[in-house]
């Protein structure tokens, strides 16, 4: 199997997508109706303990996998081919456009000689390979193709923990391509089929809190910034006095509406927020003086911290832009095992894991 077998995926039989984050591991799996509409057959969650992963890197193989092997049980899924991702950071992208009708043989040596360029290590030391994405849109008669590049020792930490778990792993995607190809279809349902819109879309983790602008399903603007949900964990721990563990569980029980902690709201959520509000601001202004653009059309948040109170009024109320929480299973079809009520509290942090088990509809 080649890497962009892995890394870009194509069309493939029964499948589901798992995502690794900082925080959890993720599983979906999609059905597909005879008319087309999407069906959510499983989505599952297993969380991880403090510094399994850092920064996209395996620390701590043996209880990742183990916690993979308890997510796969829980979903009760009998499939066990499954698609993952690589975080953004560990993966070099470029596309190049190079003539048409060569021969595989002949894009392998354009390919490599183009690679050179751009990867600053040996490709001896990275699983490297291409994919032709279409006609080039600036060269007529050329086309355009996608190089993608990662570390061996990345690629196989991932392979790894799914075999580990029992899994069979046929496509590794980017997790960022991931989260796009679910926005496509959540963008779709805007007005004129978001035709023309700009749409901002910021996807809070753990640690960090990226901003992609898309226009049309395509990437126009990225930037990651320092700041996510385990700044309210820290908060909760300093101001209660709470281990970061004890103080991870009490905030995913007060989101679930779990016993109050005294003053919580006032002293802990409300400061978070506007700090998490002021920061999606700040990366909106960056964008704007960065680029010929000074508005967006709405701005998507997703991710769990997402779905904390009154955020998404607090980020329309300081930018000025229409926000809404992201729910990569709207207008989806759900298998009977499914609780609507937890689906649409926990949906926005499963957009990358949608995102994955959309590969086996999509090429």
């Amino acid at each position: 199997m080649s890497f962009l077998d892995l890394l870009l995926g194509r069309k493939h039989p029964a499948m589901f997508g798992l995502d690794i984050s900082t925080s959890s591991a993720k599983l979906v799996e999609l059905g597909m109706t005879p008319s087309g509409e999407y069906t959510l057959e499983r989505m599952v969650s297993e969380p991880f303990g403090k510094g399994w992963i850092t920064d996209g890197q395996v620390e701590n193989f043996d209880d990742v996998a183990e916690a993979v092997r308890r997510l796969v049980q829980k979903s009760g899924t009998r499939t066990r081919q499954v698609v993952m991702a690589m975080p953004q950071s560990a993966v070099i992208t470029k596309r190049i456009v190079l003539p048409s009708g060569l021969r595989e043989e002949e894009m392998e040596l354009q390919v490599e000689s183009e690679a050179n360029q751009y990867i600053p290590f040996s490709l001896d030391e990275v699983s490297l390979d291409f994919c032709v994405v279409g006609q080039s849109p600036t060269s007529g008669g050329d086309v355009e193709v996608m190089i993608a590049a990662s570390r061996k020792e990345r690629v196989q930490d991932r392979q790894g923990i799914a075999e580990a778990a029992g899994l069979k792993p046929v496509v590794l995607d980017i997790e960022s391509h991931a989260a796009q190809l679910a926005m496509r279809r959540l963008v779709r349902e805007l007005p004129q089929g978001g035709e023309n819109l700009l749409v901002a879309l910021f996807e809070i983790g753990a640690d960090s809190t990226s901003l992609k602008v898309l226009k049309d399903g395509e990437l126009l603007y990225e930037r990651d910034q320092a700041f996510g949900g385990a700044q309210l964990t820290h908060l909760i721990s300093r101001h209660y006095g709470m281990q970061f563990e004890e103080a991870e569980t009490r905030k995913l029980a007060l989101a679930g509406g779990g016993d109050p902690l005294e003053g919580y709201e006032t002293m802990v959520l409300g400061p978070f927020i506007d700090s998490l509000a002021q920061e999606i601001g700040r990366a909106l202004q960056y964008f704007f003086t960065s680029t010929p653009h000074h508005k967006v059309d709405y701005v998507m948040l997703s991710g769990g911290t997402a779905t904390l109170p009154s955020l998404k009024e607090r980020v329309t109320a300081l930018t000025g832009f229409a926000s809404n929480v992201v729910n990569p299973f709207s207008g989806m079809r759900m298998s009977g095992g499914l609780r609507e009520s937890r689906v649409h509290r926990e949906a926005a942090s499963y957009l990358t894991a949608c995102g994955l088990a959309m590969r086996r509809f999509v090429q």
